[in-house]
């Protein structure tokens, strides 16, 4: 019996390694199996930009990009992860520009093109603010395996539960990973500079 288990273990660890191999010789391979581990994650969207012009999954093809989603009356995540990634960007320097960055409202009630724009003033100019309808915000947040839940306040107001995390994505659409809210600023850098580097 003792012998059986061996056996198992030995066999299980050799095609293990053997997966390693094939995947560190064939990137392709490696980002389709971080896509199939992140459960699908991504696909095709539409909405707009705060200049009332359409943005969709085409205008990311074939260019790393971070994803965020949040909103514009979130007290404290959404503008912790913007500043960060406003300097994470300026810290990227020249490779900044080879990475799409992108926030998309779960709140398109309160976040109209108008509210996007004026709130995306305190950040990097090239982060892209993203608004739509209510169906088309579900669409992405489908998409994206993103939660959002609304929660009402005692004063009548609202706020917003939502996934905290920052997606990353290959160009070629394929889901490299996330950045936690308050990783670690040194580590996070480092996981965009990998994606810029990978493309």
């Amino acid at each position: 019996m003792l012998r059986h288990i061996r056996m198992f273990l030995w066999i299980a660890v050799a095609a293990f390694t053997v997966l390693l191999i094939v995947l560190a010789m064939n990137p392709a391979a490696s980002r389709k199996a971080l896509s199939l581990a992140g459960g699908g994650i991504g696909g095709p969207f539409e909405l707009q930009r705060t200049d009332g012009t359409t943005y969709s999954d085409r205008d990311l093809a074939g260019v790393p990009h971070a994803m965020f989603f949040g909103f514009t009356h979130c007290p404290e995540v959404c503008p912790t992860t913007l500043w960060e990634l406003t300097g994470w960007m300026k810290q990227l320097g020249g490779d900044a520009d080879k990475l799409k960055v992108v926030f998309v409202t779960v709140d398109p009630e309160r976040d109209t093109r108008e509210t996007m724009a004026e709130y995306m003033t305190s950040f990097d100019p090239r982060i892209v603010a993203l608004t739509g309808t209510m169906e088309q915000i579900e669409t992405i947040k489908k998409a994206y395996k993103v939660y959002s839940r609304k929660v009402p306040l005692e004063d009548g107001d609202y706020t917003v539960d939502h996934t905290a995390s920052v997606y990353l994505m290959h160009g070629d659409g394929s889901f490299s990973g996330t950045i936690s809210f308050r990783e670690n600023s040194d580590t996070a850098l480092e996981k965009l500079r990998r994606l810029v580097d990978k493309g």
